[in-house]
This record gives C-alpha cells, structure tokens and sequence, in this order.
C-alpha cells in the first residue's frame, strides 16, 4: 500500500522527527547530533527516520526552513505589497529568527542559516514584485528579488553585530528611504 505524504500519520510522524531535533538541539550542538539520537528521542525507527529525510543535514535544513516559514508567516507576505511596512515585517521576522536561533544554535549552522533565509526572502520577494509589476521581465523581477534577498539577510546580520542599541525596526526604518526611492545622483 503507497501512502501519500499528505497522509496524517506521516505528516504526525515527520512533526515528530523534527520536534525530536528540535529538543535535542537544545542540548546538544549539531555536530553531536545523530540519527540514533533523534530515533531514540522521537521513539521510532531508522527506517522511519530515512522514509522522511535522506539524511541529518536534510533534516536540519527542513526543520529551518519551516521554523523560518512560520516566522515569516509566508502566506501574509505572499498577499503583501512592497512597501515600507512589509519591509519592515520582513526585516524584524528575520532579526527575530536569527535571535531565537542564537540561544539554540551554534557555529555549524551559519551557512546552512544564511542559505535558508536568502531562499525564503527571495520568493516572498520575487511574489511581491511580480504582483506588483506584472510588464517587467521576469528575469529583472528575479534580479531584483535576490538583491533584495541578499540586502535585508545582510542589514540583519550587520544589526545583530553592531546596532543591538536600535531595535530592529530602528534600524531597517533607516535605509527605508533608499530602497523605496532609489538612489539619486
């Protein structure tokens, strides 16, 4: 009998593997990490474990990704336009991420993280782009998309570094006037 991976059991079951993954990250660093470790913890099998990930790091990147995706709460930005306010939603579910992710992860993560982040933004961005400019070529949308992508990932790293004395919102509201406007000789 073939399952779909729509099924409720396996969608159960892959919510506990990544919740397994979840708790142990906060007990131990990733590299630590195994797949017994996570068999153990989510009371299932290896079998189990390889039918919804092909390995640890597949996990990792797909625990990420949906935790990344909640914070961004996709489908709000998916009906958004580009504009001051939903830059600046983007910007703080980024930094609030990013902070919720520091008490947990450590050192091994980063480029997984940054990869992760650049992805989702450069969707939410490519839709808000598209929606609003429907006669630009789609290749200038994607451009702009990862420009945008890779600026707000950036700004949010360089805030997490040195401009902890501004909020997050503080800070984006700064270059604000730049990215919607342009830049003028």
């Amino acid at each position: 009998m073939t399952q779909s991976k729509t099924d409720p059991r396996i969608l159960r079951t892959r919510k506990v593997i990544m919740d397994s993954f979840i708790e142990l990250s906060g007990k131990k660093e990733f590299k630590d990490i195994t797949v017994k470790d996570i068999t153990t913890e989510a009371k299932i099998n290896r079998a189990t474990f390889y039918y919804h990930f092909e390995d640890i790091y597949d996990l990792l990147d797909k625990v990420l990704s949906e935790v990344l995706l909640i914070n961004l709460n996709a489908i709000d930005f998916e009906k958004s336009e580009l504009n001051e306010a939903s830059i600046i939603d983007i910007f703080v579910a980024i930094t609030d991420f990013q902070r919720a992710l520091s008490s947990r992860c450590h050192r091994g993560y980063d480029e997984t993280i940054a990869r992760i982040i650049r992805e989702q933004l450069e969707i939410i961005f490519y839709g808000m782009l598209r929606k609003q400019r429907t006669t630009e070529e789609d290749e200038s949308l994607k451009i702009t998309a990862v420009i945008f992508s890779w600026g707000v990932y950036g700004a949010s790293v360089e805030w997490r570094r040195n401009s902890k004395e501004l909020s997050p919102e503080q800070f984006i509201k700064l270059a604000i006037p730049f990215l919607m406007s342009g830049i003028e000789c």
